[in-house]
């Protein structure tokens, strides 16, 4: 099951008839590894290719989660700390100066490490 969830498929979206809507990027790498086949290269081959693509392009993937929840606690904790600090007045002047924009990636980055 982590397999079709991984690449998206139980989650895809569906025609009115139940057919799979795959994304213009799935069809184009279906049809590379068609070429690569009619070129001579075995399918372990083209798994090579396709897994050095995969960690040049989307090095967030090696993202420890476990890692980044710890930071995001220490962070939340020098910012509690820091907070503490302040007068009133900073306080409302700081929650001035932070755009809706900071506040979406905030609420983003919460529900990543959730």
């Amino acid at each position: 099951m982590d397999y079709y969830t991984n690449l998206g498929l139980l989650e895809m979206e569906r025609s009115p008839s139940n057919y799979r809507l795959y994304p213009v990027e799935m069809v184009e790498r279906i049809q590379w590894i068609e070429q690569q086949k009619k070129s001579g290269k075995c399918l372990s081959e083209i798994a090579k290719i396709i897994g050095n693509h995969a960690t040049e392009d989307k090095p967030y993937e090696e993202v420890n989660i476990h890692e980044l929840r710890l930071q995001m606690k220490k962070l939340e904790n020098d910012v509690t700390k820091i907070m503490d600090s302040l007068s009133e007045q900073e306080k409302q002047n700081l929650k001035r100066k932070v755009t809706p924009e900071s506040v979406a990636l905030m609420q983003s980055l919460i529900l990543l490490i959730q």
